[in-house]
């Protein structure tokens, strides 16, 4: 039930263009979303570079289903780029393909990614490709290994699932191509043939591709805000000897500072994903949707950050 109220919320305009007058709704999302306008999200990423934290911008949307809204978000990344290599952050984007018509025509997708990377490898940049739900999982991997790797290897890498039963095999091929991997655990609600239904399952099978990734991957991104997951993994690379320019951190904007703050002071490398856009309300309705215990999980780590301040 809780569910289904929070994916129809996500679709009412009324009530979207309500949220984005109200004060307190704002203030709320800021903590999460960096802002609507390129502007505010490069101001984020140079904030973090300050403070010795990498990023990576990703404007929020996706699905689209007219070639010209594809078009129009190509445009906006390469503003995007364009504006972070003029500023103190790296260049370091995250990318979503039906953003860039994948549902509409391949060739239309790829046009607009071939643009992108084009612009991020002449200015030394990075292009990941987010992960959506499992039906899109094989047709990212192979747009990606296919279309794009091949030309851009250095310049491009994609996401995995760690609540996907198909994500060790997955593993296993992005690290003999040498791919570079951010691994998450996943929010989208799966059905049990394709995802690890219990919690328990899903770590374990973190924990097992991480340390796959740590020892044998290029570069991995360790994306997790679970302090006993990141605690394990500052463990198995001291006990390994995994230097640590061999491997980053990542968490999402707003989640878990203090740990943030931690892994930073403790030598690690940290990069932290930036959402922004004026699609910010459905894009929280949805991830709250994806998986209604996420509000728990959303305001126990921000009561955990309170604590930990005092």
């Amino acid at each position: 039930m809780m569910r289904q109220s929070l994916l129809w919320l996500s679709q009412q305009r009324n009530v979207f263009n309500f949220v984005r007058r109200n004060r307190l709704a704002r203030k709320f999302a800021a903590r999460f979303v960096a802002g609507e306008t390129i502007e505010q999200g490069v101001a984020a990423a140079a904030e973090l570079a300050r403070r010795g934290i990498t990023a990576s911008l990703d404007l929020l949307g996706e699905s689209v289903t007219q070639p010209a809204e594809a078009e129009a978000a190509r445009d906006q990344y390469l503003t995007m780029l364009d504006r972070m290599a003029a500023s103190a952050a790296e260049v370091n984007v995250s990318v979503k393909l039906t953003q860039m018509g994948l549902d509409i025509d391949e060739q239309l997708c790829q046009r607009n990614m071939r643009c992108i990377l084009d612009r991020a490898k002449a200015l030394g940049g990075f292009v990941r490709l987010d992960m959506e739900g499992s039906a899109y999982t094989r047709r990212t991997l192979d747009f990606f290994s296919q279309r794009l790797f091949p030309e851009y290897g250095a310049h491009c890498g994609v996401v995995i699932q760690s609540s996907l039963r198909r994500s060790a095999g997955d593993i296993g091929d992005l690290i003999a191509m040498r791919a570079r991997v951010r691994l998450c655990k996943g929010a989208y609600l799966e059905p049990p043939a394709v995802a690890f239904p219990d919690k328990s399952d899903v770590d374990r099978s973190y924990i097992e591709l991480m340390e796959r990734l740590l020892e044998e991957g290029n570069y991995p991104g360790i994306a997790t805000h679970d302090e006993a997951i990141v605690d394990h993994a500052r463990k198995f690379v001291q006990r390994r000897g995994i230097a640590a320019e061999r491997y980053e951190f990542q968490m999402l904007y707003g989640v878990r500072r203090d740990l943030q703050e931690r892994l930073r002071a403790a030598g690690h490398r940290l990069r932290v994903y930036i959402p922004f856009g004026t699609q910010w309300y459905p894009y929280l309705m949805r991830r709250l949707a994806e998986r209604p215990a996420n509000i728990a999980f959303i305001m126990g780590n921000v009561l955990k950050e309170s604590v930990a301040r005092r």
